[in-house]
């Protein structure tokens, strides 16, 4: 296994533009604010360059939680059995407690996607549920939207030798950093004002998409033919959004997503991924579910079905959808015509629903709804929140109306 302290050279201008974009844009730091980061070891190239930036925006306190590839292996393989069913829940109270006192989160992603893979699938499935629960305080902030946060990426070594197996371990680190630059549009010279016109993009169509306040969306193509009911006074975002805290910022990035929230119980039909999701060090491939009364009741997969179905049964609403999200088959990640084995990215590659937890934000006045007015108006609740892929250039979306009209939104995979 390659060291996870060994420094790659990764193009240090591209480098610390993102890390200014993470601050400027992902963020919007305040001054006096504190900042909570998180990533994996080989990341701490960007991490040192984004915790500079944030200083010089005027953070208050810039701390950093470091996970170990190695670390995580030797918990598996030497662990005695309990210790699967537990998770430090000191730490994420402690976080929960830091954003409550309005501290931003900016999380690093770059984990090796199936660092897990030759695991024991009982013990990876138990240690996720633990630490679903014991994270949920901080989650629900983050869901809830109370603070700005943001996800960047690094090309972790291990993750770059899986999307380029038959590179040297160089040469993989410096094709998967390119690929990161290029989508979060870092390779240019001014990243930010190019972040502001894509920001400007996104707010048209959910502008759009808001005016119609549609009922439902229609997806039909090949394996598809699903009725996505949205939650009454549901709300379009996509790109820069105000967090509960007043701070506008951009959650994620990269992004080419447009989302809002399905109604928990009026969710029907049938639908097949379009790419393969990777959960956790297991890559699940062409699933297929049927959806009735808003719950999956039937669900296979090629490869991975054991996994999915263990996801599946994490909770009550594991099986209903939090988000649909509306992506164009043109986007920049999917022009790329790489599998990135990671969600931040592989979800704006094309559109997607997600089980799990829905967002809050996404009603009107979302930001002043208990949880349970949000489950009033459809929104559903559960430990998870997993993307998979459901779009492509062979699907349609149209928009059903109040008077079940249907409006097209999408065809072939692209905005209409």
């Amino acid at each position: 296994m390659t060291s996870p302290t060994k420094i790659f050279n990764v193009d240090p201008i591209k480098l610390d533009r993102l890390a200014e974009v993470a601050v400027r844009i992902g963020l919007q730091l305040q001054p006096g604010q504190d900042l909570l980061i998180t990533a994996p070891l080989p990341a701490l190239p960007l991490v040192r360059r984004i915790t500079e930036h944030a200083y010089k925006a005027g953070a208050g306190l810039v701390t950093t939680f470091y996970s170990d590839e190695e670390a995580t292996l030797m918990r598996y393989r030497n662990a005695p059995d309990d210790s699967f069913d537990r998770s430090p829940s000191w730490l994420y109270d402690g976080m929960a407690q830091a954003f409550s006192a309005n501290t931003a989160r900016l999380a690093v992603a770059g984990d090796n996607p199936m660092l897990l893979a030759n695991e024991d699938p009982d013990k990876v499935s138990r240690a996720n549920k633990a630490q679903s629960r014991a994270y949920k305080p901080a989650l629900e902030k983050i869901a809830g939207f109370d603070i700005n946060w943001n996800i960047v990426s690094y090309p972790n070594p291990s993750w770059a030798k899986q999307m380029f197996p038959d590179d040297d371990v160089e040469v993989a680190v410096t094709k998967l950093a390119d690929a990161i630059f290029a989508a979060s549009r870092v390779d240019i010279d001014d990243p930010v004002s190019a972040w502001r016109e894509h920001n400007a993009t996104l707010n048209k169509r959910t502008l759009w998409l808001n005016e119609h306040a549609f009922s439902a969306l229609h997806f039909k193509g090949p394996g598809t033919d699903l009725t996505v009911g949205l939650a009454d006074e549901h709300e379009w975002h996509g790109g820069a959004a105000t967090a509960k805290n007043g701070i506008s910022c951009n959650p994620n990035i990269p992004t080419e997503e447009v989302f809002t929230t399905p109604h928990a119980l009026r969710v029907d039909g049938h639908v097949s991924s379009t790419k393969p999701l990777s959960h956790q060090g297991s890559l699940i491939e062409n699933i297929r579910v049927r959806f009735e009364g808003g719950k999956i009741v039937e669900a296979k997969a090629t490869r991975g079905e054991e996994v999915f179905n263990k996801v599946l049964g994490t909770d009550e609403g594991s099986r209903r959808l939090g988000e649909v999200a509306l992506v164009p088959h043109s986007s920049p990640i999917s022009a790329s015509g790489l599998l990135f084995y990671n969600t931040l990215f592989d979800e704006n590659a094309a559109s997607h629903i997600a089980l799990g937890q829905c967002y809050s934000q996404c009603f009107v006045n979302g930001g002043k709804l208990s949880a349970d007015e949000v489950a009033a108006r459809g929104g559903n609740s559960s430990l998870i929140h997993i993307d998979w892929m459901i779009g492509s250039g062979e699907i349609d979306v149209d928009g059903i109306d109040r008077n079940g009209a249907a409006i097209p939104v999408m065809r072939k995979g692209e905005w209409v």
